[in-house]
């Protein structure tokens, strides 16, 4: 294994201070403001309001049993990462609901909505920006990609969907629509920073060790890896390129494997736009180099 599955220090930081920021946002604006939240988050919020049990332990007993299944499916550092971002966000939630920092907007719920986005938009950009995750439905992505070859953004997309008409049984429809603006502002924030909520990215690498990187891929993230061939136009020398499709959680993980192979590599990212037959994509550049 290559140096980056170790763990690092600085993502431990970014990671807790990007929980730290959606749980913020989460306490003080969206329980305050009564908005919902998609994914496992929203399902704790529903619990609060039915069963009254605190988001900061539901939160971590809903994700062990969805850690649990899906161990084999993450590798040891992403799994670290996902158990700690899990333990973090139900901390500060925890935190922020004892120590209440209160947002006075008036009760004017356009405001909460786009503060909501803010807050978690930034705060999840964070975590996914360092490799972390905060499990939920990010862990049944994978499974169903892996088991199912479900691409991550329909599952993400529509898990969210259920989570938020499941809501409408404690909120209104005026309280639904500023939740969906929240989530319009989330999903860009995330793109902003991180690249992307919710499409896969696919990854082409241009390297003097395009072997190397590729055992590293496999190994550090357990994703499949293509080689294409390929020409220097002015060289005429041939070369073999990396093909790989990631999430967006998983690109700064690329960088640090090729960079650590090679700090001269070529990397593109392009956005995944259909996939066609057993497993061909059609790409469409996103002018956009990490």
């Amino acid at each position: 294994m290559v140096s980056n599955e170790r763990l690092s220090i600085i993502d431990l930081i970014m990671i807790s201070l990007g929980c730290a920021f959606y749980g913020l946002g989460l306490v003080s604006v969206n329980i305050a403001n009564n908005l919902a939240e998609g994914g496992v988050t929203g399902i704790t919020l529903i619990i609060r309001y039915w069963l009254h049990i605190d988001p900061a332990l539901s939160t971590i007993l809903i994700n062990i049993p969805l850690i649990i299944i899906g161990y084999r499916y993450l590798g040891k550092k992403a799994l670290v990462y996902t158990v700690y971002g899990t333990l973090a966000l139900s901390f500060w939630i925890w935190f922020w609901q004892r120590f209440y920092i209160p947002i006075n907007i008036h009760n004017d719920l356009f405001i909460a909505g786009i503060l909501a986005g803010i807050f978690g938009g930034v705060g999840s950009g964070i975590v996914y920006k360092f490799g972390g995750t905060t499990g939920g439905t990010d862990v049944v992505a994978r499974i169903l990609e892996k088991e199912k070859g479900i691409q991550m953004g329909k599952t993400l997309l529509a898990l969210d969907a259920v989570v938020l008409t499941l809501s409408l049984s404690y909120l209104d429809l005026r309280q639904m629509m500023y939740t969906l603006l929240a989530s319009y502002v989330f999903s860009q924030l995330v793109n902003f920073i991180q690249g992307g909520a919710y499409a896969a990215r696919g990854v082409v690498i241009i390297s003097r060790f395009p072997d190397e990187i590729a055992k590293s891929i496999i190994q550090d993230l357990d994703r499949g890896v293509s080689y294409l061939a390929g020409q220097g136009a002015f060289s005429n020398q041939d070369f073999k390129a990396i093909y790989c499709v990631v999430s967006p959680s998983e690109l700064t993980a690329i960088k640090r494997i090729a960079e650590h192979h090679d700090p001269k590599a070529f990397i593109s990212v392009l956005d995944v736009t259909e996939a066609l037959g057993e497993g061909f994509t059609y790409n469409r550049p996103k002018k956009k180099l990490l």
